[in-house]
């Protein structure tokens, strides 16, 4: 089997860098879903891909003749614990490809067998997490939000055990890198200030080939990263996303969103939000998302001190300035958002706090985050007492006084509604991956029927558009079906 220009640079580093692994063959692969468009876009050949000696390769079965599987090492900060050494415990980099832009993209295996990293683990994965990640990664991508990708789910034939027995799965994903905060601080905590460098200039040529020419390129790198983290976490608080565990080795330099274990989308509206069943005190909780953000990237400069200058007092100076443009990043891309979300063509004093206080609106009346949105752009033209946004509340006294701020705010500029109505639907979907709709799509799937899986994935890969037959999926969950805990599934 040939593959298009498949190369592995990451594998022509240092050998400390990684572990050559074969991935563990499986029993019975079967194609659960090939992501035919993105095979298109890296180049690949859909039809050689979905053959058996295809699939045999995307179970890891099967490979080309010289392909280097490896597994990468990598810390990382667990919920505010450091751990030494983590790693690819149960994922395999087969390599890369350029694809039809000229970027250079990762295929990995995730599921695919024990490594040196596996920590006594099995290396494998259940099919509920590997349909989740695909399912919301690909939300994502529909979304805008930068994110790694799915191209292909297998089922293996094989069980894995966790509380009970499940089926197991191998998910192919793809992400401009798998470089996280992590992989510099496993070489940071050996001291080994050699190999972070060599890791730093890897990431510059792979990610920021700009800065490589510059005086001070470590810096340089620090401050890309941070603006990359800014802008996507701005973009996840805009759609109600929350990661669930926001690790270090969960945050990827390129400014991907990557590992979508416990991670969900907020239904009712609430700031303190928690749905990771192992995040017993809210570390991570949806507004606490951006100062994580924040205490990990300091993390990350840590790795950098040693290159950014060598008068430690300096460095570390250095490091609080480009950590303190954070917070100017993420506001930028958070009030350019939410004036998109309202409908508001320009700038004027007064737009934020309106921003603000419909978030305290919705907070107070535990209304749907995406439909009390969405339906404001519906309800543009809608007569005093009409709208549909104003049908989400129980007791709408709070959003009535806000509506009628909204409505000065959105005479004062000459636009036409249709217009307006269109830019706002394209800032606010209408349907997200909701927590009640994922996990009955998994337990169809536990049950052999993949129908659910299919129908949903159809669904949010075009979340902006009306699908008016597909209404059930925009719906919030009734109380009886709220999902309160997602797990990561190792």
């Amino acid at each position: 089997m040939q593959l298009p220009a498949l190369r592995n640079s990451y594998a022509q580093l240092p050998e400390r860098f990684f572990a050559q692994t074969d991935p563990k063959p499986v029993s019975e692969p079967r194609l659960i879903r090939f992501n035919r468009p993105l095979a298109e876009e890296l180049g690949l050949d859909p039809d050689q891909l979905t053959s058996p000696d295809g699939v045999a390769m995307l179970a890891g079965n099967r490979f080309p003749e010289g392909l280097q599987p490896v597994a990468l090492a990598y810390a990382g900060h667990q919920f505010g614990n450091f751990v030494p050494q983590l790693g690819d415990g149960r994922a395999l980099l087969l390599g890369e490809v350029v694809d039809v832009n000229g970027i250079r993209r990762d295929i990995q295996l995730k599921g695919s067998g024990p490594t040196r990293f596996s920590r006594n683990g099995d290396g494998r994965a259940a099919l509920g997490p590997v349909l989740r990640e695909y399912v919301v990664s690909e939300a994502m991508a529909a979304l805008g939000i930068p994110t790694t990708r799915s191209l292909a789910a297998v089922l293996t034939g094989d069980p894995v055990y966790r509380e009970v027995r499940l089926p197991g799965a191998v998910l192919t994903r793809v992400a401009a890198s798998h470089i996280r905060i992590g992989t510099f601080q496993y070489f940071a905590a050996r001291n080994d200030t050699e190999a972070v460098k060599i890791l730093a200039d890897y990431a510059i040529q792979r990610h920021f080939p700009q800065l490589a020419g510059q005086a001070r390129p470590y810096r340089a790198l620090l401050e890309a990263v941070v603006v990359a983290q800014a802008d996507l976490v701005a973009r996840w608080m805009l759609v109600g996303f929350i990661h669930g565990v926001m690790n270090t080795d969960n945050m990827a330099v390129s400014g991907e969103t990557i590992d979508y274990g416990p991670c969900a989308f907020m239904d009712a509206y609430d700031p303190s939000a928690v749905f990771s069943s192992i995040d017993r005190g809210g570390r991570y909780a949806y507004a606490n998302q951006p100062r994580v953000a924040t205490w990990n990237l300091a993390r990350f400069a840590e790795t950098l001190l040693p290159l950014m200058n060598t008068d430690e007092n300096e460095a570390v100076s250095e490091a609080e300035d480009v950590l303190r443009s954070f917070q100017s990043c993420y506001e930028t891309v958070l009030q350019r958002g939410f004036r998109r979300k309202l409908g508001l063509l320009t700038e004027a004093e007064g737009d934020l706090q309106l921003a603000a206080d419909f978030l305290d609106v919705l907070a107070r009346g535990e209304v749907d985050f995406t439909l009390g949105f969405r339906r404001l752009g519906n309800d543009l033209d809608a007569a005093d007492g009409q709208g549909t946004a104003r049908q989400l509340f129980q007791e709408p006294g709070a959003f009535d006084v806000w509506s009628a701020r909204w409505g000065e705010r959105i005479a004062s500029e000459a636009a036409d509604t249709a217009m307006r109505r269109a830019a706002m639907h394209a800032a606010n979907p209408k349907f997200i991956p909701r927590n009640h709709r994922i996990e009955a799509m998994i337990q169809a799937a536990l049950g052999g029927d993949f129908a659910p899986f299919e129908e949903i994935l159809g669904v949010v890969s075009r979340p902006f558009d009306e699908q008016p037959s597909m209404e059930r999926y925009a719906e919030p969950p009734r109380p009886d079906e709220r999902v309160l805990q997602t797990f990561c599934g190792t």
